[in-house]
Order: structure tokens, then sequence, then C-alpha cells
């Protein structure tokens, strides 16, 4: 057993092996293993091996790579292109016109693609060259993509949730359906504030493009069938009880190999990249996983959680304190570490704390993917920030930086929200379970 003070330390120094550069699966696994060899003695350590084997053997993990490869397939296969022309023909005549495309187009695009960094990159590819021939602010465009492209994460199918789920032994379905409505409304209320800018600023919306023939937007709905088509089959699959999770992203792959095939993309080419990309992304992701839970098992050998626990609860602070305390945590937190590896890290510790508190797993799933949603846009480390800055190529990411910020006040506005009215993600999961 270790006391508060040798866990933050140990924390601490986590934290700095991440800051020099080291991996972050090498940092997590250096702290579990000089923690055990401190104070466990070798025998914890000879059992590494039966850790990662027990925590890797899980069925809901083989989503993981499932829904990355059917995202790495739509990102190449043009599903992208076609969406946001159709939202451009529908969207523009609001205020701030083409914005609205960046935000609806990343809504979309994150329902099927499962990934923040991949719906950036793709929607910025397309976005930003329209955007700048017609004279559209810069700031508050690459705001406004960097910011939409957070939707990644809580739109489900999500990354994000399904390896919060495993870690926590949270039910993956129910997660994927609490982050549906925190997802549209957000999306609701980036719109809301891109029309309010506008409407004071006109100037940074550019010239007021003219409205298409009713015609021509109702055949460009057809842009919006197949990730549509996908949504529903994934999710339906779900919630139907006809399929799990992994299974459900597999048939979503079918899916995604359907539409590129329809759309004359499919070569081997394609899938060769695809695959490739897979495998590297799905391979960091479950290596930072073996590292969080060896770490995890040595946290809870020594007690920390325990110690954690016992140690908010002396001041006597409740839930809400608590979660304002973890808002305030993460948003440090997220000026300095890649937010997928700021979950996995801190749940090993936060968990425990946050069931102690009797706070629903499912909900603070949600508010913990918030809290990784504004790390995506938060500099230094925002992910997003320097994915849009990469596919502009030119200017300075403080220019992004700043049309992002006024996005970050929303969604912090938005948990708030989201404490003050927990049935905003708990409603539908409790009608579909």
């Amino acid at each position: 057993m270790i006391g508060i003070f040798g866990a933050s330390i140990g924390f601490l120094v986590m934290l700095g092996l991440m800051l020099i550069g080291l991996p972050v699966a090498v940092a997590l696994f250096l702290t579990a293993f000089v923690g055990a060899w401190a104070f466990l003695g070798w025998p914890t350590l000879l059992g590494f091996g039966n850790q990662m084997w027990s925590g890797q053997n899980d069925f809901i993990l083989t989503a993981i790579p499932l829904f990355v490869f059917l995202g790495e397939i739509l990102v190449r296969s043009g599903v992208a292109d076609g969406l946001y022309r159709c939202l451009s023909d529908w969207m523009r005549k609001l205020p701030g016109g083409l914005l609205h495309s960046n935000i609806g187009a990343s809504a979309v695009f994150a329902a099927v693609s499962g990934s923040s960094v991949a719906t950036a990159a793709t929607i910025g590819t397309v976005a930003l060259p329209i955007l700048k021939e017609r004279k559209y602010d810069d700031r508050l465009t690459t705001g406004s993509i960097a910011a939409g492209a957070t939707l990644g994460i809580l739109i489900p199918p999500s990354i994000n949730m399904i390896i919060y789920g495993s870690m926590t032994n949270t039910s993956i379905g129910q997660l994927f359906a609490a982050g549906i409505i925190p997802g549209l409304l957000l999306t609701a209320f980036f719109m809301m504030l891109i029309a309010v800018i506008c409407v004071l600023k006109p100037d940074l919306a550019g010239p007021t493009l003219p409205d298409r023939p009713f015609a021509d937007k109702m055949a460009s709905l057809m842009d919006m069938f197949p990730p549509f088509v996908i949504f529903v089959v994934v999710m339906g699959s779900i919630y139907a009880g006809w399929a799990t999770p992994t299974e459900s992203a597999a048939i979503g792959v079918v899916c995604s190999i359907a539409v590129a095939i329809a759309k004359g993309r499919f070569t081997i080419i394609l899938m060769h990249e695809a695959m490739i990309s897979t495998v590297r992304i799905s391979a960091m992701i479950l290596l930072i996983m073996v590292g969080a839970q060896f770490l995890n098992f040595v946290i809870g050998v020594l007690g920390v959680p325990q110690a954690l626990t016992a140690f908010v609860s002396q001041f006597g602070a409740g839930p809400v304190e608590i979660l304002l305390l973890l808002i305030v945590f993460y948003l440090i937190l997220g000026c300095f570490m890649e937010t997928l590896s700021m979950m996995i890290a801190t749940l090993p510790v936060v968990f425990p704390l946050i069931v102690h508190l009797g706070i629903d797993p499912v909900w603070f799933g949600i508010f913990l993917v918030l809290m990784m949603e504004i790390g995506l846009i938060t500099p230094p480390i925002g992910m997003n920030l320097y994915v849009v800055q990469g596919v502009r190529g030119q200017g300075s990411i403080i220019e992004v930086m700043r049309g992002a910020t006024p996005f970050v006040l929303l969604m912090l506005a938005f948990t708030g929200v989201l404490i003050a009215l927990p049935d905003m993600a708990l409603w539908l999961p409790r009608q579909l379970f």
C-alpha cells in the first residue's frame, strides 16, 4: 500500500517520461515496472505476461481495427467529397454559408469513421480550397473544421468509447446510445455559434452564394445515402440485438467496401493503403492499452484507488465538485498530452473514484469523451489543430488556435449543461436497454 503522496509522485514521473518524448506505452509500462519492483517485488513483474494476455484477450477489442479499417476505406473512397457538396447545396443560405457544411459534413463523416483525426484531415482537404476561393475568414474556417472533427469521438461508433468500455467493463451499446443526443446537440450548437458570429460580422463568411435549383438539391441527397446506410446498418444491428459491436463493425467494413466499389474507387492499392494504416493505428492503440492495463493492475495492488478515495472523502467533496476539479485537471492535461493517451493513463486512477461517488459509468464515459474533444483543439498539443494546419499548408497555426477558441468555450459550457442535465446522455440508453 502507498499513500496519495507516493501515487502523485508516480503520476508526475509518468507525465515527465511522456513530456521528454518517450512513447506513451513505454512511459506507462516503465511507471508500472518501477512501482512493482520497488513495492511488490519480482513475482508481480513476472506476472506481466498473464496480465497482458488477460487484458488483450477480449472479443470487444477486435472492434478497434475493424472500425479503423472502415474509416480508412471511406476516407479513400471519396465519400466526403459528395457529402460536402450535398450539405453545401442545402446550407449555403444560412448565416455563415459553407461554414455550416464543415460542421455538418464532420458530424455525418464522424458517424461512420469513428476517428476525429481522420475526419479533420478528410473534411479539411475537401473544404479548405473551396472556402479559400470564396474568401472566407481563415481563422473561422480552420477553427470550424478542427472543432467539427472532434465530433468523431462523440457520435457513435467511437473508438474511444470502445476503449473506455473495455477498460471499465461498461456496455459499449449503452455508450454508443448515450453519445447520440449530446453529439447531435453539440453539432447544432456549433452551427448556432457560427450563425451568431456571422450575423455580428457578416464579412467573415464571404459573399452569399446563389441558391441551387431544388431539383439539383434533391439529386445531391444521393451523396448522403452511403454514410447514412452504413450508420443505420452498424448501429441498427447493435440495438436490434442482431450483432455485437465487433460484428457490427465487420458488417460496416463490408458496406464500406461496397461503397468504394459503387463509386468506382475500389482498387488493390486502396485496400493495401487502408490495411497498412489500420495496422499502424491499431497497433499503437493496443500497445498503449497493454501498458495501461499493467499499470492498472499495479496501482490496484498498491491500493492507490482506495488511498485516493479516502483522501477525497476527508474534504467531503460531492460529485459536482469532483467533476469540476476533473474538468480543470483534464484541461491542463490536454495541453500537454494526446487525448487517447490521456484517457487511458488516467482511467485506472479516476474511474474507481467515480464509482465511489455513485456517478453513472455510462454518463461519465460521455463526460470523459467531451474532455477528450476539448483536448483535441486545446493548444499546444491539440491534434486536430495540427492536422488542419498540415492540410492548410500555409500561414501560422496560431490562426487555427484562435479560430478554435470560441468552440472550446462553447464545449466547456456544453459540459456544464451535461452535468446539470445528466439525462441528456442517459435518457436514450434507458429507453433502448
